[in-house]
């Protein structure tokens, strides 16, 4: 069982060669207004956080010359760009569902609302196709009264879907038509990228139109934004489920609980739920290789551990684990992302053809709570998070920052370009101490 470790991690990259990258986030322009915003801690363009506090690496910048790398830090400043009496926003949720999308709309209303003033907030209705001249959706009036009490529910009051964020041309001719000065998208690395490329062609055309991204992956895969909205509740929505699974295990003599979770490339929903939830025997994530047949492979890993007088198993799947094992033809969404094939399903058929085959009897519970674990409201400090992201995307706005993503780094809010947040999706390194703490949980290289 192991990584591929050929090449390096866009982090590992930016750390080591920090002048190659470009950090700062684009504006529309002087900002000439006063801010309504009073009582805070004001930021100025100059304000930076550092991307690493390691020492070491700090201490090797400053012989070799290096300035370190760092982002632009959130926040409310002094003077904005935009007049908060002329400025029309719109918010848009694309991609799949995830806890939080509801709290950071809120977030977003509110704080236009009451801290700058804007009064012109429109809600655009199921991803960026509610933005194309074709499809017949009006925009929902989106003020404090219409989100009161929308974080008590999942999912999104304006929808989502994916796809149409290559229509660049015709969502800015909607957004030029409409006479919208900021857009903030909802998602995660394909509405992100769609969200750049928006970007570009309002900047290709002289628009003064101002294109946030607040980070919304339920799989945590954004690079250089922190943990993501939504991925804390999902994870929590995981215990009763493996609570289930290791019952139904424990019920049945050779019992084996098997739970499929998100991840399509990463797997740091199946991760921490494995460490969350420590009755975990084996976490399959897609950043590992691993095997079904052969005496290296899971099958006999199960076999071996039934043979030394265990009598049940848990087992975690990412749904993007072992795609190596499945054969057909590769297929894509609306958004351009792989569809993976069903591994949990693949597993479950073949865990139970190999017992069968060497006599002997297993019990097998197959769980996929795929859609139940992203369709929640977000809970306890995940919906902070929401908010505060939701504050951090408002402020960059209205300073008239552009083609950003908003995310936390070492304890604070920045503002990172949306090309270097989606450059790579973010995955597990099996020599982090992360993964070493789920190995040590599961015990699961005990049995391979």
């Amino acid at each position: 069982m192991k990584q591929d470790n050929d090449g390096l991690s866009i982090m590992e990259k930016v750390l080591m060669e920090p002048g190659k990258y470009c950090f700062d986030v684009d504006s529309l322009g002087e900002s000439e207004f006063r801010s309504p915003v009073s009582e805070c801690e004001y930021v100025t363009d100059s304000d930076r956080i550092l991307l690493t506090t390691d020492a070491e690496k700090l201490k090797r910048y400053a012989i070799d010359g290096i300035e370190p790398p760092s982002f632009m830090k959130a926040g409310a400043a002094k003077k904005i760009y935009f007049d908060p009496a002329k400025t029309k926003a719109a918010i848009v949720t694309a991609g799949g569902l995830c806890p939080g999308l509801n709290d950071v709309i809120k977030g977003i209303v509110n704080i236009l609302y009451f801290e700058y003033g804007v009064r012109s907030i429109r809600g655009i209705r199921y991803g960026y196709g509610g933005l194309l001249s074709e499809i017949s959706m009006p925009p929902i009036d989106l003020n404090p009264d219409v989100v009161d009490r929308i974080h008590e529910d999942g999912g999104s009051i304006l929808g989502s879907s994916r796809g149409n964020g290559d229509r660049v041309e015709d969502i800015v001719d909607t957004l030029q038509r409409e006479g919208f000065n900021i857009l903030f998208c909802l998602g995660g690395d394909g509405t992100l990228r769609g969200a750049g490329e928006i970007a570009d062609e309002v900047k290709k055309r002289g628009l003064k139109i101002s294109v946030v991204g607040v980070p919304k992956t339920i799989d945590n895969d954004l690079n250089f934004v922190g943990r993501t909205f939504g991925f804390e509740t999902a994870v929590y929505e995981t215990h009763e489920i493996i609570k289930a699974a290791h019952m139904e295990a424990r019920g049945a003599y050779n019992g084996i609980g098997l739970v499929k979770l998100m991840g399509r490339d990463s797997g740091f929903v199946a991760a921490f739920a494995s460490l969350a939830n420590s009755v975990v025997n084996f976490c399959l994530v897609p950043e590992l290789d691993f095997k079904l047949e052969g005496k290296d492979g899971l099958l006999a890993a199960l076999e071996r551990r039934f043979d030394r007088g265990k009598t049940h198993c848990v087992i975690v799947v990412a749904e993007g684990a072992g795609q190596n094992l499945m054969g057909g033809d590769a297929e894509r969404d609306a958004s351009g992302n792989l569809l993976k094939k069903d591994i949990g399903e693949h597993l479950r058929d073949s865990i139970k053809s190999y017992f069968k085959k060497s006599e002997r009897e297993v019990s097998i519970k197959y769980f996929d709570p795929s859609y139940l674990i992203r369709s929640v409201p977000a809970h306890g400090t995940d919906a902070i998070l929401c908010y505060l992201l939701a504050k951090s995307a408002v402020h960059a706005a209205m300073r008239g920052k552009t083609k950003c993503v908003t995310g936390t780094l070492n304890a604070a809010f920045s503002m990172v370009p949306i090309g270097l947040a989606t450059e790579e999706r973010q995955l597990i390194d099996l020599d982090s101490v992360l993964w070493r703490a789920v190995i040590d949980s599961t015990r699961q290289n005990d049995w391979f």
